[in-house]
């Protein structure tokens, strides 16, 4: 017991401060997320195609382009003419619709003038937009999903809610933007709870080691707090009392009220860092990977592009499922139908067309079947009311987006109970409390307003030992 006291008390002293910080920074992530361009954002930026100006096939594209195994091929209006976004594994290139040369931003003029069209279409203001900087990352784009757009353009749309937006170098798309707001509360949520600065960010692995590290101790903190609070607690007659006074006493009995939340929401903040260290990743297999996301013969694209485009149409995506080309028109957020070389066109894709990749793509496959919007394991498509298919390979789930063919999630045993380990016991998003937004709302932000009560009185204590120790 006396290592037990010992060990808590400076982890404790070490520690309060941090945890005092998620509990807090917490409540400021429930509302404000961490900056994002949302689909619904980066759609409304897109212009109607002008198919006269489109005089290259997709396949001369993509050769022009230089990814030999592309997967995917996207077609938008930018300010300065149609573009095929050409995207691979690992790299993605922009080649000018009009005569199949790079179309990379390269000049800061370029740059604007592609934000400004973004912000024009959004209805955002942007006419003292400037270009504030070009760079690898900064606080809001350190994250690695913008690698295959690095360098990026940072511009400064001027507008009433400070907005700035982010536009890649590589495709001429604006991939982010943050308003003043997102990034002002983000100072004080996300940045302190991920321990996230751009020097540690930068460098992933130091940056995972550094935070994962952290939360295990604290983890280790909590969990010993626990056991010297259960074992200091008096219960003489019928009466619980501590035999604490003070901030000590005040210490004592919130942290026996808040034992469960505080050691569940620790332990599953500390699965946040997993990373594949004791749960799956629900990664494709390259076996997987190679079935569903292969590079297509794309010389055979221009059998779908015999139906000519509509005037309305805002993205057209190539890309191959089960073996097969598609063409996907986007007309609206949600809107949208296929072409195919064989079977005609549609909204979406069919549950036989998911069967038949499942078929292909593991043994034992069951039936697909269209996922419930209130399912214990959610994948929402990005495309309103679009299908999302679940097919289930034995002990393996597959959930696949009706609406562009991708996988959203791979489920496997492993990852199933990381949902719950994580997820559910970090943002409390069991399925009913999401039946109840507003009842979740209050108990996020009182139990973590508990847990913001009970760190100050760790610190408080820890204050005062320090005090006395150095003063001796």
């Amino acid at each position: 017991m006396g290592a037990i006291i010992l060990l808590h008390r400076w982890l404790g002293i070490a520690f309060c401060v941090l945890f005092a910080m998620w509990f807090a920074s917490g409540i400021v992530m429930h509302f404000v997320p961490f900056p994002a361009l949302t689909e619904a954002e980066r759609f409304a930026g897109l212009a109607a195609l002008d198919g006269a100006q489109v005089r290259i096939s997709v396949g001369d594209a993509v050769g022009a382009s230089g990814i030999a195994n592309a997967t995917r091929v996207r077609l938008i209006q930018r300010s300065d003419g149609p573009a095929y976004i050409v995207s691979g594994p690992s790299r993605v290139r922009a080649v000018r619709a009009s005569a199949g040369t790079d179309a990379s931003v390269r000049s800061s003029e370029v740059a604007l003038a592609l934000a400004r069209e973004h912000a024009r279409l959004r209805g955002v203001d942007a006419t003292h937009a400037e270009v504030m900087a070009r760079a690898d990352d900064d606080q809001w784009s350190v994250p690695n999903g913008f690698d295959r757009h690095r360098p990026l353009f940072r511009v400064a749309l001027g507008d009433v809610a400070g907005t700035e937006v982010y536009v890649s170098s590589l495709t001429g798309e604006v991939v982010l933007d943050a308003t003043r707001n997102e990034r002002g509360w983000n100072w004080v949520g996300s940045v302190v709870h991920w321990i996230y600065p751009t020097v540690l960010r930068r460098h992933w692995a130091l940056w995972d080691g550094v935070v994962w590290t952290l939360s295990l101790l604290a983890l280790i903190a909590a969990v010993l707090g626990a056991v010297l609070g259960l074992a200091r607690l008096r219960i003489p007659g019928r009466h619980i009392s501590s035999p604490y006074r003070g901030w000590h006493a005040l210490h004592h009995v919130i942290g026996l009220v808040a034992t469960a939340f505080v050691l569940t929401w620790i332990f599953s903040g500390w699965l946040s860092m997993d990373h594949g260290r004791l749960f799956s990743r629900g990664q494709l297999t390259p076996a997987e990977a190679g079935v569903i996301d292969f590079s297509p013969d794309w010389t055979t694209a221009p059998s779908l592009d015999r139906k000519p485009m509509s005037s309305a149409t805002r993205e057209v995506e190539w890309f191959a499922f089960d073996g097969k080309l598609y063409r996907r028109e986007r007309l609206g957020l949600g809107k949208q139908f296929f072409v195919r070389a064989e079977s005609g066109e549609s909204e979406f894709l069919s549950e036989p067309e998911i069967g038949r990749l499942m078929a292909r793509l593991a043994a034992g496959c069951g039936a697909p079947s269209i996922l419930a919007d209130d399912d214990d394991y959610p994948a929402p498509s990005a495309v309103a009311h679009a299908p999302v298919y679940r097919s289930r390979c034995g002990d393996v789930w597959f959930d696949i987006d009706g609406a562009d063919g991708r996988v959203l999630q791979r489920l496997d045993p492993s990852r199933r109970a990381y949902r719950w380990a994580y997820s559910a016991l970090h943002t409390l998003d069991f399925p009913v409390l999401l039946a109840h937004p507003l009842l979740r709302d209050v108990l996020i932000v009182g139990l973590c307003a508990l847990g913001l009560v009970f760190s100050v009185t760790g610190i408080a204590i820890g204050w005062r030992r320090l005090r006395s120790t150095f003063a001796a």
